[in-house]
């Protein structure tokens, strides 16, 4: 649901927009939840408009001119309140269970009555003579009339409440349905008793059960609904009772307690054996381990010790720690999690499109059915009672509840499983796209590799090994590259002392140039000595040959225009990367390597891991060119930072990331632990994701296009029955139930 481009500001420029959540009551099918995204999202202003059904919320993308108080006033307009929340409530699920429980409890007490007056006859001759010998009939549909509108007055009262009004206003929805539905059946009777002259003889049968049952058993569906509901977003509510109340702040000294609301960055905060840490930190006294799975679905505790960073969350193991903060509130990395979270799960799939256009002529087509229904059986059936059980069996059997809730309810538990399993979708849609994938390209370092190359080798022509490493680590001292970085801590590990650099220019892709002692110094790779004009040396490219084919990368020193020295740096593989190809591959993905590494190199490693495609040698531009080239269903994995851009360019982009640099704007998921098997672990929730809506839009409309037709009686030409309106509110309930029963599988998804 987006707004045209016409509606924002007509300025040189698109405006910064921001976001607004809305939490929104009332809404019960996908009727409501479609109006109010149409509306919001035809408001001059508005971007785009998610509605999210089964959470009761709106995530609205708008220009700042609009407030948040407007866009709440315009859906509490439309009839169904809304708010800004100023917290996540997490235990909104459980009041409105609560609310249901209670109404359906108090339903079923003034319903069963009626029911067992009425069926009970039916089913026990004996019992309907002494029933009517001891009370009569008028005293006894006196009775069953007064209980049925206690039901519907009571109880029922929240269907008409909404469903009138939104009739009234040519928006009609499932409450619609069922206020017509148990009204029609309540008037008719209600005629019978008050008013009998005004019904022919042969049709003075009153409904009073079929009024309250409908009730009743709609109730008893939206309270099961709304548990299941509610366990369906227990992972993020999960993820947000993470953080702790209290936590253990030093100052000046002295140990105090206090609100982690009430902590600030740089504070001190000591960190008992088994105690949760409250906030972002780094650990600036004690060693031991921390168990990090609630967030990274990673089994063993990560070792912590002085400079290493704690997140949120995360359990403290058996050895007191210390450490100072960092980040609070909506900073810290659970915060992030849970926005990542509920943006995921607010998100509308392209399958979304087919619910909403059948859902928003879905009732009106349903009222028109019943209608229909009505005056056939009226023309063609026994009698005027008879019309009536058509039309209100119509009207009850196809409330669009199922539909609405079987795509919102797979995407909920599918992503709060993903949560639990350390892979965040940052976008509701790359479920979908995911599960399409076909082809899988891997960057090699730092994803396929562990991103920490080491200095294995060094081969010189001509001037001593040390020298050659001294003068390159000055050169590279100030370099982010982990190339270079792996030089100047070879160079530390030999105890060199580093001479100042002058004039130091690094070139992407390529290396960095420098002036050290007097020496002009080139450090890079083959094509870095081509450029300068530099013949490489016979022995040292036969070297680094002999590297490359060994899977280390080889990087050259010219000093003074002369190939001087080659080193060859190994980043090793990582333990999980060869069972996630394996897997991928039993999958039936494609795999390929994109990498700026040189060719033998990159090949080395392709082969180690049976990776179906080694593309190597690659310059940044050369990359994007070739993600870009993947087509529909690519998938790029990348360590989410130098990688960003490429993680863009592919129709879905992963992530590896850790616990503390989840905020990859790039990437379309993130992998938390980072851990490369989450790769196939993604693809294969993404698949049963899908596989699960799948199966929920089937039911759900499978059952309105079987069941409409039975409630009109097509089967009574052929000797079937006449449908009952009580037997449709029961199918119609466990439509429901059974749609979002299915979806709670998910939570088992290993």
């Amino acid at each position: 649901m987006t707004a045209s481009s016409t509606d924002l500001p007509r300025s040189g420029h698109a405006p910064d927009l921001i976001t607004t959540r809305l939490s929104i009551e009332g809404m019960s099918c996908a009727a409501c939840s479609g109006r109010v995204g149409r509306m919001l999202s035809a408001r001059p202003g508005v971007a785009d408009a998610q509605v999210n059904l089964l959470a009761g919320s709106a995530s609205i993308r708008h220009d700042p001119s609009l407030s948040p108080a407007d866009l709440a006033a315009a859906v509490t307009k439309l009839g169904y309140p809304a708010t800004v929340p100023q917290d996540a409530a997490p235990h909104a699920h459980q009041d409105e269970t609560l609310g249901l429980r209670r109404d359906f409890l108090l339903a079923l007490a003034l319903t069963l009555p009626v029911f067992v007056a009425e069926m009970g006859g039916h089913l026990i001759p004996s019992f309907h003579h002494w029933l009517h010998g001891a009370l009569g009939p008028g005293p006894l549909n006196w009775a069953q009339m007064i209980l049925t509108a206690l039901v519907l007055a009571l109880p029922g009262r929240r269907f008409f409440a909404t469903g009138i009004p939104a009739l009234l206003r040519g928006g009609p929805e499932m409450n619609s349905l069922v206020a017509l539905g148990s009204g029609a059946a309540f008037l008719y009777s209600a005629v019978v008793v008050l008013l009998p002259d005004l019904i022919p003889p042969a049709s003075r049968h009153v409904y009073f059960e079929a009024a309250a049952v409908i009730v009743a058993l709609i109730l008893m569906g939206r309270w099961l609904e709304a548990r299941a509901k509610g366990q369906a977003g227990a992972a993020i509510r999960a993820l947000i009772e993470l953080a702790p109340d209290q936590a253990t702040v030093l100052r000046d000294g002295r140990q105090v307690r206090t609100p982690v609301a009430d902590l600030h960055p740089g504070d001190l905060v000591l960190l008992v054996p088994g105690e949760r840490v409250a906030v972002d930190g780094t650990v600036t006294e004690g060693q031991g381990h921390v168990d990090r799975s609630m967030l990274t679905g990673e089994p063993v505790p990560a070792p912590k010790a002085p400079g290493d960073p704690v997140t949120g969350g995360t359990v403290n193991g058996t050895t007191a720690l210390t450490y100072r903060v960092t980040a609070t509130g909506s900073d810290t990395t659970l915060s992030r999690i849970v926005r990542m979270v509920e943006g995921a799960q607010n998100a509308r799939l392209p399958v979304q499109a087919l619910v909403d256009r059948i859902t928003r002529v879905f009732v009106p087509v349903v009222i028109g059915l019943a209608l229909l229904a009505f005056l056939i059986w009226l023309a063609f059936g026994p009698d005027l009672a008879h019309a009536v059980v058509a039309g209100v069996a119509v009207l009850i059997i196809a409330c669009p509840c199922a539909m609405g809730l079987a795509v919102p309810v797979s995407i909920m538990v599918g992503t709060g499983r993903g949560a639990q399993l350390g892979v965040l979708f940052r976008r509701g849609e790359a479920l979908q796209r995911l599960s399409k994938a076909r082809l899988v390209g891997f960057d090699k370092t730092g994803t396929l590799t562990r991103g920490r190359p080491e200095l294995t080798a060094i081969q010189t022509d001509g001037m001593p090994k040390d020298e050659a490493l001294r003068l390159a680590a000055a050169a590279e001292a100030r370099s982010e590259h982990p190339l270079g970085a792996a030089i100047v801590a070879g160079a530390a590990a030999r105890g060199l002392n580093l001479p100042p650099a002058a004039e130091v220019q690094a070139t992407a892709g390529r290396g960095l140039t420098a002036v050290v002692e007097g020496h002009r110094l080139l450090i890079g790779n083959r094509a870095a000595l081509t450029e300068a004009g530099i013949q490489p040396a016979p022995t040292l490219e036969q070297a680094a040959a002999a590297m490359a084919d060994g899977g280390a990368t080889p990087v050259h020193l010219a000093l003074d225009g002369r190939h001087a020295a080659t080193f060859a740096l190994e980043d090793r593989i990582r333990d999980e990367a060869a069972p996630t190809v394996d897997a991928l591959h039993r999958m039936g993905l494609v795999t390929v390597m994109l990498s700026g590494d040189v060719p033998a190199t990159a090949r080395a490693v392709g082969q180690r891991l049976g990776i179906d495609d080694v593309r190597a040698g690659l310059m940044p531009g050369d990359k994007l060119t070739a993600i870009g080239a993947m087509g529909p269903g690519s998938v790029f994995v990348g360590d989410g930072i130098n990688d960003a851009p490429a993680l863009a360019a592919a129709e879905t982009g992963i992530a590896i990331g850790t616990g503390t640099s989840i905020a990859i704007e790039a990437a379309d998921l993130v992998l938390m632990s980072g851990d490369l098997s989450g790769v196939a672990r993604a693809i294969r929730l993404s698949r049963a994701v899908m596989r699960n809506i799948r199966q929920n839009l089937f039911w759900a409309f499978a059952y309105n296009t079987a069941l409409i037709p039975v409630a009109m009686g097509v089967l009574v030409p052929f000797g079937g029955p006449q449908l009952s309106p009580m037997l449709g509110a029961g199918a119609m309930a466990l439509s429901s139930v059974c749609v979002v029963g299915n979806a709670l599988r998910l939570r088992t998804v290993r």
